[in-house]
C-alpha cells in the first residue's frame, strides 16, 4: 500500500492531498462505528500535504514516507496535539515535544492524520476504552481487535491510513496485529531513546500488506 501511493506520488498520478483528502474522508465516514482515532489532526495534515506535493515537486524527496497519510497511537507524545494515553488523567495535556518516532516521521515528510485508540494507559489487550468508546475490529464490529494498540492496528485494516505506529512491552502490537490481519514491522531495542509520556518504547508500525516490507 505505501509502495504503490509513494510510487504514484512520484509518477504525478497522485498528490499527497489527494491521498491525505481521502483517508480523511474515510475517516469521518467510517471510524464513527471504529472508535479508531482519538483526535484527528484534519487542518494541520492538510497543510502538510500540500508541503510535501511542494517539496516532491521541487525535487526535494525525503523518502519513501514522504508525503503518505500514517497515525501514531495516543500514547506517544506529540508537540501541539492533545496527547490522552486513553485516560481522563491526560484528556487535557498538550506536549511542548514530540517523541523520537513522531519527530523521525515528521523529518521523513510523513502525513500525520490523527492519534489513534487504545486501551487505557496501555494497560490491557482489548482496546475497549472506556473513556473514548470501544475500538471495534473492523472484520466485525462484535470481535476484539486486541490491544493496547488496538486503534492503530484497526485505522491500517479498515484503510483509513496506510501505515500507523503503535507500542508494544507485552503484545501491544503483536495481538492487534494477528486480530487485524495486519503486518507490524518492530523497531530496535532503544532504536528511539525519547519515547511516550509512560516508560513504554516505540515498538512497531502496522501495514496492510506484506509487500510494505519492502521498505
Amino acid at each position: 500500500m505505501i509502495r504503490e501511493a509513494a510510487a504514484d506520488l512520484r509518477s504525478g498520478r497522485r498528490t499527497s492531498l489527494a491521498l491525505t483528502s481521502a483517508a480523511l474522508e474515510r475517516i469521518a465516514r467510517l471510524d464513527g462505528s471504529l472508535r479508531s482515532f482519538i483526535t484527528v489532526t484534519a487542518e494541520s495534515a492538510v497543510a502538510h500535504a500540500r508541503q510535501a506535493d511542494a517539496e516532491l515537486a521541487a525535487g526535494h524527496d525525503r523518502g519513501p514516507l514522504h508525503g503518505i497519510p500514517i497515525s501514531v497511537k495516543d500514547l506517544l507524545a506529540t508537540r501541539g496535539v492533545l496527547t490522552t494515553a486513553g485516560s481522563l488523567v491526560y484528556r487535557d495535556w498538550v506536549p511542548e515535544a514530540s517523541a523520537s518516532v513522531v519527530e523521525r516521521l515528521e523529518a521523513a515528510g510523513a502525513v500525520l492524520v490523527g492519534k489513534n485508540n487504545l486501551h487505557e494507559l496501555a494497560y490491557g489487550v482489548t482496546s475497549s476504552n472506556p473513556h473514548f468508546g470501544a475500538v471495534a475490529n473492523p472484520w466485525n464490529r462484535r470481535h476484539s481487535p486486541g490491544g493496547s494498540s488496538g486503534g492503530s492496528a484497526v485505522a491500517v485494516a479498515a484503510g483509513l491510513v496506510h501505515g500507523a505506529i503503535g507500542t508494544d512491552t507485552g503484545g501491544s502490537v503483536r495481538i492487534p496485529a494477528a486480530f487485524c490481519g495486519v503486518v507490524r514491522i518492530p523497531a530496535k531495542a532503544n532504536a528511539f531513546p525519547k519515547g511516550s509520556r509512560t516508560a513504554f518504547r516505540a515498538e512497531a508500525e502496522h501495514h496492510r500488506s506484506v509487500a510494505t516490507l519492502a521498505f
